[in-house]
């Protein structure tokens, strides 16, 4: 039983395999996930078959096969999902995908646009390594009130 390579902790015939072999994906995630396996396994017809249509004019698969061959894949985590689920018929999925290339460890982060098109779901596009916002922080007072919810001040709670 061989374990899936996009990190669900499922085996490939239970996950991403059924996939590859042309069963629809149920949602937005689970396309992402086997595109990210057949990318690892160097199965790019797969990925460009799942290209929806305004995106296959810029899919290059004798690039992309040049370049799975030269990448050793190394994982992939979902960040985050938005809508994407059986019953949507859009969707965005933000992931990264660890690989090394040429001894060079690095990261594609991406937030994939995902479209039903006859019921099956199609890569539309992705921004590539997105802006986050800045993390906000916010100072607190010494005479303010505790965050924490005691009523405090917060000299005389969490700060002491």
């Amino acid at each position: 039983m061989t374990a899936c390579l996009c990190g669900s902790g499922k085996p490939l015939d239970a996950c991403c395999g059924p996939l590859i072999a042309g069963q629809p994906a149920p949602t937005a995630e689970a396309l992402m996930r086997s595109r990210y396996t057949a990318y690892a396994t160097g199965n790019i017809a797969y990925v460009g078959a799942t290209h929806a249509p305004e995106a296959a004019a810029d899919f290059d698969e004798a690039a992309s096969t040049e370049m799975s061959r030269k990448v050793k894949w190394k994982g992939l985590t979902i960040e985050a999902t938005e809508a994407g689920g059986p019953d949507d018929e859009t969707g965005t999925v933000t992931f990264a995908a660890r690989f090394s290339m040429q001894g060079q460890e690095s990261v594609h982060r991406e937030i994939s646009t995902f479209r039903k098109v006859d019921g099956r779901w199609l890569y539309v596009d992705g921004e590539v390594n997105p802006t986050v916002a800045p993390r906000r922080v916010e100072k607190i007072g010494r005479n303010d009130p505790c965050p924490c919810g005691s009523g405090k001040k917060y000299k005389k709670c969490c700060a002491a």
